[in-house]
């Protein structure tokens, strides 16, 4: 998320009760998750693991909850805990803001573009010429939305992304991470019904032109889905994936997070895919593999009772 001017670190040093060190002349231009940074955001770490990716990033300014050695033009935010002081400044920057009309007077809508019965369209959305969409779809705030997209009944577009942090000590243990990202779907995509896609935590949600989701489809936060793919039913896309262009999920597949599946790959349906897959290659199978050296291990498998029977007699 971007702010819509920058913002002194001083200032923002205050509004958490953050011990500043290193550049205090510094101006803040955004915030984000450590892995979408850009030079003049506002990041966290908070797991000493972590501290060496975070301070070493394009971020400008960190917040820590350890005192370190602020690198060379970055600033450090030190306190206790910086999840919920991070929290705490997308609450103040990305407000809640509450709808009273179907269609947000902040919408700008294309010509040509169709809206059916009961489709919501919250605040600051945008959605290109030519498209249509179906009854009962609700956009959220700030959704880019290209020209000539179709976008089914029921589906939502823009909910918050599944993250949160655990506070074992605690009859309530998970702490929300709150998301200020976007959803931006490009030209000449079809959604089908019943999707949901989430936001991005702070970063964007995106789905390349040219694709096509079959129904029931999920895509969770800061995905990046390429250029023409196609999902059938049923599969769902875990939160920062990277999926390239022109790559097949078949029905019921499931993608962890944090990987990426590379162009022109195909996966077969029911497959599991936790880690990252070369392009260019069929897969199937949980956990997947080549899809023909799988066809070849289950025939094998079938005739485990015939090889059993052969060798008791």
């Amino acid at each position: 998320m971007k702010f819509e001017k920058p913002i002194p670190v001083k200032e923002i040093a205050a509004m958490i009760g953050a011990e500043l060190s290193g550049n205090e002349n510094l101006m803040a231009t955004g915030i984000n998750e450590i892995h979408k940074v850009e030079t003049g955001d506002i990041s966290f770490v908070d797991f000493e693991k972590y501290y060496n990716a975070c301070l070493h990033s394009a971020a400008t300014i960190i917040i820590i909850n350890k005192k370190v050695a602020a690198p060379e033009g970055k600033a450090l935010l030190v306190l206790d805990d910086p999840f919920s002081a991070y929290v705490s400044l997308v609450k103040r920057f990305r407000p809640f803001v509450p709808a009273h009309t179907p269609v947000s007077d902040t919408a700008v809508i294309g010509e040509g573009t169709v809206l059916q019965p009961n489709v919501f369209v919250g605040h600051h959305v945008r959605i290109g010429k030519n498209c249509i969409i179906h009854p009962n779809v609700t956009i959220y705030d700030h959704t880019i939305i290209g020209d000539n997209v179709i976008i089914h009944a029921g589906t939502v577009i823009g909910a918050d992304a599944f993250y949160f942090k655990k506070r074992a000590d605690r009859e309530v243990m998970y702490d929300k991470l709150e998301s200020c990202g976007r959803v931006i779907i490009e030209h000449d995509v079809e959604i089908g019904a019943g999707c949901t896609i989430d936001k991005g935590v702070s970063g964007d949600t995106i789905i390349g032109a040219g694709t096509r989701f079959d129904n029931m489809i999920h895509v969770g936060h800061g995905a990046v889905i390429g250029r023409n793919c196609l999902f059938a039913a049923q599969v769902g896309i875990g939160g920062k994936a990277i999926i390239e262009d022109n790559v097949i999920l078949w029905g019921q597949v499931g993608v962890s997070k944090d990987l990426t599946i590379g162009k022109g790959a195909v996966v077969y349906a029911q497959s599991g895919v936790p880690a990252s897959l070369e392009g260019g290659k069929v897969y199937f199978g949980s956990p997947v593999t080549d899809a023909r050296e799988k066809q070849r291990e289950l025939a094998w498998i079938k005739r485990i009772p015939e090889m059993w029977a052969k060798l008791n007699s």
